[in-house]
């Protein structure tokens, strides 16, 4: 009989989910964001998700592994979206000729 290590358990009930890293809010499969990462939308693979996560409209994100039994987060990987316009933004001057 195969031997399986006690914590394999643990592994079948963790998401794969695109964090906010500045909101800490989660995104969802309808692509909103919650701040309650049982509602995010899980990932297959962390490498989807930063390919995702790239494509969205916002800053600094973080991927992270949600152990929904425990509730722990383990970071896997982080990068920077497309960004959004900040409302207010000054637009530089052009140089003087």
């Amino acid at each position: 009989m195969p031997v399986q290590p006690a914590n394999l358990l643990m592994y079948m009930f963790m998401n794969i989910l695109i964090e906010d890293a500045e909101k800490l809010e989660y995104l969802t499969s309808n692509s909103q964001w919650t701040k309650e990462p049982a509602k995010g939308k899980n990932f297959v693979a962390t490498r989807i998700a930063f390919a995702a996560a790239k494509r969205e409209p916002i800053g600094k994100f973080n991927i992270v592994a949600y152990i929904t039994e425990s509730q722990q987060f383990i970071n896997m990987d982080h990068g920077r979206g497309q960004g959004v316009d900040e409302a207010g933004a000054v637009n530089p001057l052009p140089a003087a000729a």
